[in-house]
């Protein structure tokens, strides 16, 4: 007789049943609805009507029943796994991975020290190692890294690792200062203050016309900063950024950190991957001259959501900002991998390189450099043609570097800004509301403020050619609209 906390195999098999099928009909399901979800005073609703209190005993109609809630509550979410969601940067979410987190969660190991899973720690370190070469980063002269939750914490370790590293322990923190480009994702900057590192020491460097980060101003506020008595330590710099997928001159702030005893922290949560394909990996020259790089697998490896990576040239720098033993703790032997706890803030963690481990022994590296190709020439070929000579007239900012492409209806002569951006917000809705793709916006600056721009990204394993054209359809159908009213 089992306990209800642990059924026997004959139930354990009957749950798998009804929840893979539930799972492969959600997939199935994709294209039959809207790429935006059900969202809105809607959304809310559901929500409402989904809500069940915890009770003492079991949910009356066991599994279907559940099964039912759920299906209800995912609809009031966008639809990241849609082939034409083309929003934000697009989760990826293959199939191995999911299998991957029900195995993880079957075997239940700790993972966190190598002396408690050493070969588990291997398959991690293995991954880590692939990772750190493509982006030409040595494990052999000691370059190192660790799986986080996303690139929100790898950022922070970065951070901490970059000040352990150059202000030392003790520091004056009311002193440091650290540099972002205008263009940088928030979460460098909540790094920073998670890191201790004043909000008011943190610097929003100018960007040029390819909203870049311009290294000029970059040497001239720090070199302000030094003067001024303060110390700065740290430049992060961002390989794709979200609203346009700009990267920033990494070459050039390498060497500036260089000539300062700074540290250069690399965001390429959203690019770093495509250095796996040739021409992303040019795109990308000066990425492996970093101090440290943040990529997330659950975007360019096209992994479920809840795996991001931090790499760093010097591996040890790591462990010396993370490591801190207790009695408690199992020692390690000599020759063991490294223990991914030593590395970065979390002990207790799911065993996360098996997603991308079990992913690329299924399908091989190669799989990954073609989608990862094939995503690139997507947004060429969707800038191509909304170039055309017989195109509606759009205002796009620049040819894609990465796989973003930004564009906007151009502005009407002596036309207000803030009606200007209501135009753009009402167009990016009709499109939206055709239901076969989602963009999304970003606010970009302009002479006058900030300018509500469309934002068209290719990241998703399930997006090809098809999905593109219908992002072109959408767009034309929507600017006659606009011109028809």
């Amino acid at each position: 007789m089992t306990s209800d906390l642990d059924p026997d195999r004959r139930e354990r098999e009957e749950l798998l049943r009804a929840i893979g099928g539930f799972a492969q009909d959600q997939i199935d399901g994709l294209t039959a609805r809207p790429a935006k979800g059900t969202m809105g005073q809607e959304g809310l609703r559901i929500a409402e009507e989904v809500s069940v209190p915890i009770a003492e005993d079991p949910l009356e109609g066991g599994i279907e029943r559940i099964l039912g809630l759920l299906e209800r509550a995912v609809q009031a979410s966008f639809v990241t796994p849609h082939p034409g969601y083309l929003a934000y940067v697009p989760g990826g979410g293959i199939h191995a991975g999911a299998l991957a987190d029900y195995l993880g969660a079957c075997l239940n190991r700790f993972t966190g020290l190598a002396a408690e899973a050493p070969a588990l720690c291997r398959l991690e370190a293995d991954v880590i190692d692939w990772l750190l070469a493509e982006l030409g980063l040595d494990p052999d002269a000691g370059a190192g890294g660790v799986f986080t939750s996303g690139g929100s914490l790898a950022n922070f370790a970065a951070v901490v690792t970059a000040r352990e590293s150059v202000l030392g322990e003790g520091a004056d923190l009311r002193r440091a200062a650290a540099y972002v480009s205008a263009q940088a994702h928030h979460s460098a900057i909540k790094a920073c203050r998670l890191a201790g590192i004043p909000e008011r020491n943190v610097r929003a460097v100018a960007v040029d016309a390819e909203l870049r980060m311009d290294p000029g101003a970059l040497a001239a506020a720090i070199e302000a900063d030094a003067r001024g008595g303060l110390a700065p330590f740290l430049a992060i710099s961002t390989a794709g950024t979200t609203g346009t997928g700009a990267i920033d001159p990494l070459t050039a702030i390498a060497a500036l950190c260089r000539h300062h005893g700074m540290w250069h922290h690399v965001d390429g949560a959203y690019g770093a991957a495509f250095a796996l394909c040739p021409e992303g990996r040019r795109a990308l020259e000066g990425i492996q001259l970093a101090d440290s790089i943040t990529a997330d697998p659950h975007k360019g490896l096209f992994l479920p959501l809840g795996i991001g990576c931090l790499l760093a040239r010097d591996g040890e720098a790591l462990r010396r900002a993370h490591q801190l033993d207790a009695d408690y703790l199992a020692s390690g032997e000599e020759g063991e991998p490294p223990s991914p706890a030593h590395l970065g803030p979390e002990l207790s963690r799911p065993f996360r390189g098996l997603r991308p481990w079990l992913a690329l022994m299924l399908h091989g590296a190669g799989a990954f450099r073609e989608a990862l190709g094939e995503k690139l020439e997507l947004a060429r070929h969707f800038h191509r043609e909304l170039c055309r000579a017989d195109a509606p007239e759009l205002e796009l900012l620049g040819p894609p570097q990465l796989s973003i492409v930004a564009f906007r209806l151009p502005r009407r002569a002596e036309e207000p800004l803030g009606d200007w951006n209501r135009r753009n917000v009402r167009w990016l809705e009709r499109i939206n509301d055709g239901g076969r793709v989602f963009l999304s916006k970003t606010r970009l600056p302009v002479a006058d403020g900030a300018a509500e721009t469309l934002r068209m990204c290719a990241l998703s394993f399930r997006t090809h050619r098809p999905q593109i054209e219908a992002c072109l359809e959408e767009i034309r159908r929507s600017v006659r609209e606009e011109g028809e009213g």
